[in-house]
């Protein structure tokens, strides 16, 4: 039975830490991850509904949620408004939390092709697409966007909040940077404000959420549902439970301690390796080991060993070294 519109909201009020669609990050062993240091609500990478409906493996693996991965939303991206809501009937059978758009991915590539933030060039034409996935789908349908394309002196995002509510969105992620800006200066939480001030659906908060403290702050200033944490977490998983900790109970928590840090590395190239095979495995989880390794002692002699090594005994080999050197 498709997840329902009300359970989303009822999902949401309870102030969630959600993880963040990344491409080649937030896949199936990172959320199985993140669920297990205090993730709840976890978005898939995103899925392109052009590969996706060719039938491409990549796509449909993308999509694809095991028993103990919920809930979780698939992200679907494209410039096509007839692939989108093909894609979006197609995703219904994995049965996801709900169905987010992508109208906020600022590559040169995607918006070329429409996709992405390239929806915001044309508002009416996001507005049109989002309305036609949302009637054809009993999915709750979600867009995650920016305050606007571009410059700084026109940002649309709090009119397009009251259009996007108008045409049947669940609820609305707003990265508070402007597709031009990238990922550069400041995120700005004013604007997440000015739109969940505008509309009855829930509102998530996103840009520049790094820490517990971070969240707490994001919530208190916009009044939005949830905050949404994406390349934080790639070093730092444990901010979904430090989050959650200091939400719930006022309760900051001490970080994790060495040992713990390397046991969660450990796991996390065993299930990146049973996943994906050795050495695409190996490579996966490198992104991820220099944050784990952060305030270990010789981290950035530990880091250059890792890299190095692309077989698993290898790895743990050096993180189990690293482990009794801490011990000594």
């Amino acid at each position: 039975m498709p997840f329902a519109r009300t359970e989303l909201h009822a999902l949401l009020a309870r102030r969630a830490a959600i993880l963040a669609p990344m491409d080649g990050v937030s896949d199936a062993v990172f959320r199985r991850l993140c669920r297990t240091v205090g993730a709840e609500l976890c978005v898939t990478e995103f899925v392109n509904v052009g590969s996706l409906l060719r039938g491409c493996r990549t796509s449909r693996r993308k999509m694809t949620l095991a028993p103990d991965d919920r809930p979780t939303a698939i992200q679907i991206y494209g410039g096509n408004p007839d692939e989108l809501a093909e894609a979006a009937r197609v995703a219904e059978s994995a049965e996801p939390a709900f169905l987010d758009v992508n109208c906020g991915c600022w590559v040169p590539r995607i918006m070329a092709r429409g996709g992405g933030a390239g929806w915001l060039r044309e508002p009416r034409a996001m507005v049109d697409m989002a309305a036609r996935i949302v009637a054809g789908t009993e999915l709750p349908v979600t867009v995650k966007t920016r305050i606007g394309y571009g410059p700084e002196s026109h940002m649309p995002i709090v009119d397009l909040a009251r259009r996007l509510e108008d045409a049947g969105v669940a609820a609305l992620t707003i990265h508070c940077r402007t597709a031009m800006a990238r990922h550069e200066g400041p995120a700005d939480w004013e604007w997440a404000r000015k739109a969940r001030e505008v509309v009855t659906i829930p509102v998530i908060v996103n840009g520049d959420v790094r820490s517990a403290t971070d969240v707490r702050d994001a919530l208190d200033r916009t009044g939005c549902a949830a905050a949404m944490i994406g390349r934080a977490a790639i070093d730092h998983p444990w901010v979904f439970r430090e989050a959650r900790s200091l939400l719930a109970d006022g309760v900051m928590l001490a970080p994790p301690a060495p040992d713990e840090r390397l046991a969660l590395a450990r796991t996390h190239l065993r299930w990146n390796v049973e996943a994906r095979g050795e050495r695409p495995g190996v490579f996966a989880t490198r992104r991820h080991l220099r944050g784990y390794l952060r305030g270990l002692p010789d981290a950035a002699a530990r880091w250059q060993e890792l890299i190095r090594a692309d077989r698993l005994d290898d790895c743990l080999t050096l993180l189990g070294s690293a482990s009794e050197r801490d011990a000594a």
